[in-house]
């Protein structure tokens, strides 16, 4: 209901990130049931992927494994999304390293 009555007002923009460290589990349905609230909303998403910081956590993505792993969790959080029947036109994803290294 708030989020409606925001929305009526102005565009709502939602940010939320992830680390790439390892595989995304079942566990990962807790915040994708809150951005599916969001996109059902009408809000705009933006999911960032941490690849830079899953690298420098303990190299637990190895830097040759770091675009294969943004894909691999893009591809997953997708899917994730649309088995629940949400929509993912307002659905945006960002890379740590297409900003943090320049």
């Amino acid at each position: 209901e708030r989020l409606k009555e925001i929305l009526k007002e102005r565009e709502l923009k939602v940010y939320w990130g992830t680390a790439t460290t390892g595989k995304p589990h079942v566990a990962y349905f807790v915040p994708m049931s809150k951005i599916a609230d969001f996109l059902k909303a009408g809000c705009e998403v933006t999911i960032l992927f941490a690849d830079l910081h899953a690298y420098l956590d303990n190299m637990k993505a190895p830097w040759e494994l770091l675009e294969l792993r943004v894909q691999y969790y893009e591809q997953i959080i997708k899917a994730m999304l649309e088995s629940i029947g949400v929509p993912l036109d307002k659905l945006k994803f960002v890379k740590g390293t297409d900003y943090q290294l320049s």
